[in-house]
């Protein structure tokens, strides 16, 4: 669950790596390109004046070819990278410009970061991998253990507790440093490819077990990724970079229907759209009839007026609760009938906003329009199968 507080808020970063950093700057501001700043000075433009802003409880992807500057932009957020100029703030604190101490006090607390390789210490259980931070902080021994156990838990490994890393295979040992991670109770985890090293069935559970960690724990996440599929799939919003700058930052949805550029429509010409995009973004609004509200022949009249073959009936509380067809309501007109409830059918396909196009198409075998609500179950609209199919063609 986000919401637009920020946590996390980075401001006009820019990372120049050579010894001489304050020359290629002057040449960056002055309109200097990577290549003729590398070409002039040596100095190598890592992150090309970057601004964005992350929210608390969203998990935001960085995504991008090798040399893009993702993986220095994440260790820049923690300062394992020292930015060569901008700001960079977490809860409002400009960390990058505060002081080493205060920096692994941050660390300790704050952030905690889970790398591609694992990073597990060999010659340590798996419970004592996952109290390292814990350790570090000065938390004593009993407590530190019930925290790792209590974590290990969480991910599904606390009975590989006393078992040394090498027992375990490379998804298990992931989870691993996934718990270490969690253990420091850290409001912000910085993620750098951390599933790139698994097989891809591994790979895939990883990604289920992250969103359904996330769904339950709601930390503020920074996912770096080379992988398009695993972006879209995990992303509530993404930012595509390229030769150290931000090309693009939108939602899975957004990317896919609305790209910037050629460079991001190369990204996404082999997705399967259909498992990407959802109900919401093709929603048809109509009006639906209020059930108690209204007679047969409104609603007849509704439907010729707007051309409807179907139509929704919402109760009291905007929740839909039937569907009517125009020759059953045509035949009630007829027959002076008014009671809506025995003429509208209750079985009927309905589906949250927040549901993918391919999730769908087993409901149009009725032959009926789905129902499209929010998260409070009231009525948002109406996808056809038409929608569905003009949709994933159309982009």
């Amino acid at each position: 669950m986000t919401n637009s507080t920020p946590k996390i808020r980075i401001e006009h970063l820019i990372k120049i790596y050579g010894e001489k950093p304050r020359t290629a700057l002057k040449l960056f501001r002055e309109g200097g390109t990577r290549d003729s700043i590398l070409q002039a000075t040596g100095q190598v433009l890592g992150i090309a004046d970057v601004s964005v802003t992350v929210n608390k409880g969203e998990l935001f992807v960085v995504m991008g070819l090798s040399g893009s500057g993702k993986s220095t932009l994440v260790r820049c957020i923690n300062r394992l990278i020292n930015p060569t100029s901008g700001n960079i703030y977490l809860d409002e604190e400009d960390i990058a410009h505060v002081d080493e101490q205060r920096m692994r006090e941050i660390r300790l607390s704050k952030v905690s970061m889970v790398f591609q390789r694992f990073g597990l210490l060999p010659h340590k259980t798996v419970a004592e991998n996952v109290e390292y931070g814990l350790k570090m902080r000065g938390i004593d021994k009993a407590k530190r253990r019930q925290k790792s156990l209590s974590t290990l838990e969480v991910v599904g490994l606390s009975q590989w507790a006393d078992y040394l890393p090498s027992s375990l295979s490379g998804g298990m040992q992931q989870r691993v440093g996934l718990a270490r991670a969690l253990a420091t109770d850290a409001e912000i985890l910085l993620m750098d490819e951390p599933f790139s090293a698994l097989d891809p069935l591994i790979r895939r559970d990883m990604q289920d077990e992250l969103l359904r960690l996330q769904k339950q724990l709601h930390k503020t996440i920074v996912f770096i990724s080379h992988d398009i599929h695993e972006a879209l799939k995990i992303g509530d919003h993404i930012g595509v970079m390229k030769d150290g700058y931000i090309v693009q930052i939108g939602t899975p949805e957004e990317l896919i229907t609305q790209p910037a550029d050629d460079y991001i429509r190369a990204f996404i010409q082999d997705i399967n759209r259909a498992q990407v995009l959802t109900a919401s973004s093709i929603v048809r609004q109509t009006t639906p009839l209020v059930l108690s509200q209204d007679s047969t022949e409104g609603a007849l009249a509704q439907m010729v007026d707007n051309n409807l073959q179907h139509l929704y009936v919402i109760d009291q509380y905007g929740k839909p609760v039937g569907i009517l067809n125009k020759p059953t309501l045509k035949a009630a007109v007829q027959q002076q009938s008014d009671d809506i409830t025995n003429l509208m059918q209750t079985d009927f396909p309905k589906v949250k906003a927040s549901t993918c196009l391919e999730n769908m198409f087993h409901l149009y075998q009725q032959g009926l329009p789905v129902a499209v609500v929010d998260e409070e179950g009231k009525f948002a609209g109406i996808v056809e199968h038409s929608d569905v199919l003009a949709s994933i063609g159309k982009y």
